[in-house]
């Protein structure tokens, strides 16, 4: 089976990071940039490293952007070039287009004109960082929607040698266990008879008041 194939545009810290962790996993990464010190810092760490302007409609076309399967638009201050490459790459044919965006206005801009997903790595990396700060037990927040997320939180010490049927968590927060990872392992789906213990990893989705009520358990 093909692995697919990846092009990241604009390697500033994020795209640097997603380069890097792509490349590390064995993929193709296709990195470019306009700073030619930035390519010259990536060049030894993915497939390809180049040198373009991605305004640039020819230049574009030029490295055969539409045969990659997935294309990162990760340009970080210039919103008039973010928005221009995404609108280039969609003409081009890319597949999936996943775009960095500053701000919301910034983000509808990115998916009216064709993005697949946008993405906000400093809003939502802060609100990660929030949720650990208020809670000791919470290693982990993503945010699925504005009213929903997924947690990795320690097992609160009133729910050890529990079973996940007599938690509470689904009739008293609203939340579904999706995985309890226990030292090296990983159980997804436990079944209600399953019996939490010292050291457990919790995996829960369901709207943030239920999470937020669960970050309070000791």
């Amino acid at each position: 089976m093909k692995r697919k194939q990846f092009a990241v545009i604009g390697i500033g810290r994020f795209g640097l990071s997603v380069a890097c962790s792509l490349a590390s996993q064995g993929y193709e990464v296709l990195a470019v940039d306009h700073d030619l010190e930035s390519i010259q810092r990536i060049s030894e760490v993915v497939t390809h490293a180049v040198c373009v302007d991605t305004t640039d409609e020819e230049a574009l076309k030029a490295l055969g952007i539409r045969n990659f399967d997935v294309v990162v638009v990760a340009i970080g201050e210039d919103v008039q070039a973010s928005v221009l490459t995404t609108l280039l790459l969609k003409e081009a044919g890319v597949g999936h287009i996943v775009a960095k965006a500053q701000n919301e206005l910034h983000g509808k801009m990115l998916e009216k004109i064709g993005a697949d997903r946008v993405i906000y790595p400093e809003r939502d990396m802060g609100m990660r960082i929030a949720h650990s700060l208020v809670s000791t037990n919470v290693l982990e927040y993503i945010k699925l929607s504005p009213d929903i997320g997924i947690v990795e939180v320690a097992v609160p010490q009133e729910m050890v040698d529990k079973p996940l049927s007599e938690s509470n968590l689904r009739e008293g927060y609203g939340l579904n266990l999706v995985a309890i990872k226990r030292c090296d392992s990983i159980s997804v789906s436990p079944k209600p008879e399953e019996v939490f213990r010292q050291g457990d990893i919790l995996f829960v989705i369901g709207e943030n008041e239920g999470i937020h009520r669960l970050e309070q358990l000791d």
